[in-house]
């Protein structure tokens, strides 16, 4: 790979320096805000792929033309209810009212990655050779030329396939508290860069499609009104509402600094954000549903769970949101059900 990453400062002032000649690129963003990439003119080059809402400069979704393997390997449940309640207790002790909670499962998946990538089905791909893919379903934010700057947060999951499974997930009490808190969160953040902010929907259902189920996804739309000036700085707007509310929580400072004891570890690109400028109009994800190439260093749980012949190791991340109406059972079951192919 020859594309070298480089600083979240040289990303802000790359996209600034471009949004104001309305020059093409596309970029991505680590969680920690310390690592990034930068590509101009992005559809004239080959090595980093993306497509967003059918534009990008590997676009052709293929079927899966060969059988496939792919077993996760998540950690037990002992685990992650320690992690789960340092979480609750900076709930019950007031300094977090919604976390988003994310472990790491070591899998192993008989294709490659550049495979994952032109058999997935998303809204957003993006495929980083020999380190990640994505294929998220969740917007970041969406900014049009004439200066709308629109949010998608996504929370609140169930299982499809349960009895009257959309009137379940929108009467669930600790479901629709999480998204009443996002709703908050995301407009307190648009609020930071644009006037006249709104939520233009509210709660409203997507089916997505896993390899053995099916489950909904409650999201709203939340949009703002960005000035001339703002326009030309995408960067600086960008970098304002970093890290994405819904991967984070609220209030997000102390809300990240309880995520990290909990997690124990850098996200690294996993939920931080990815997106394209084609020189009018900007579209970007939160980069959820995403698996990485892992190299040989592992920690000891890891490398207990796989044999010497499941390489190249990957790991698979996934979260949820937990509130303090939360159950650790559930948030448990969530987080694995979220490790999955989209096809």
């Amino acid at each position: 790979m020859t594309t070298k990453s480089i600083s979240a400062e040289t990303l802000f002032a790359q996209m600034d320096k471009f949004s104001q000649a309305k020059e093409p690129f596309l970029f991505a963003i680590d969680y920690e805000m310390q690592e990034a990439y930068f590509i101009p003119n992005p559809i004239e080059q080959e090595e980093i792929r993306f497509c967003i809402h059918g534009k990008g400069n590997a676009t052709n979704e293929k079927n899966p033309d060969k059988a496939y393997s792919f077993k996760a390997f998540p950690e037990s449940y002992e685990q992650y209810l320690k992690r789960f309640e340092v979480i609750h207790k900076a709930e019950i002790d007031g300094n977090s009212f919604l976390a988003n909670l994310t472990i790491a499962t070591p899998i192993h998946c008989s294709l490659q990655l550049n495979e994952i990538y032109d058999y997935a089905k998303a809204p957003y791909k993006l495929h980083i050779p020999k380190r990640l893919v994505c294929y998220s379903p969740e917007a970041f934010v969406h900014i049009t030329q004439d200066g709308k700057i629109s949010s998608y947060p996504m929370k609140g999951t169930i299982d499809a396939t349960i009895p009257n499974a959309a009137k379940v997930l929108q009467n669930d009490y600790k479901e629709k508290s999480e998204h009443y808190t996002i709703v908050d969160l995301i407009r307190n953040d648009l609020s930071k860069v644009s006037k006249h902010v709104r939520v233009d929907r509210f709660g409203y259902l997507d089916k997505i499609i896993t390899t053995d189920s099916q489950i909904l996804q409650m999201s709203s739309e939340i949009s703002g009104q960005l000035s001339t000036e703002d326009m030309n700085r995408l960067g600086n707007v960008i970098s304002q509402l970093l890290p994405a509310g819904s991967i984070s929580g609220a209030p997000k400072e102390a809300t990240c600094h309880a995520i990290r004891e909990a997690e124990q570890r850098e996200r690294g690109f996993y939920s931080g954000v990815f997106g394209y400028y084609d020189g009018k109009t900007l579209d970007s994800a939160v980069m959820i549903r995403y698996i990485e190439q892992v190299d040989q260093t592992m920690d000891e749980e890891e490398a207990s769970s796989q044999s010497s012949e499941q390489t190249p190791m990957f790991r698979f991340h996934s979260g949820g949101g937990i509130t303090i109406h939360s159950k650790p059972e559930d948030e448990y079951n969530e987080v694995l059900q979220k490790v999955y192919l989209p096809f």
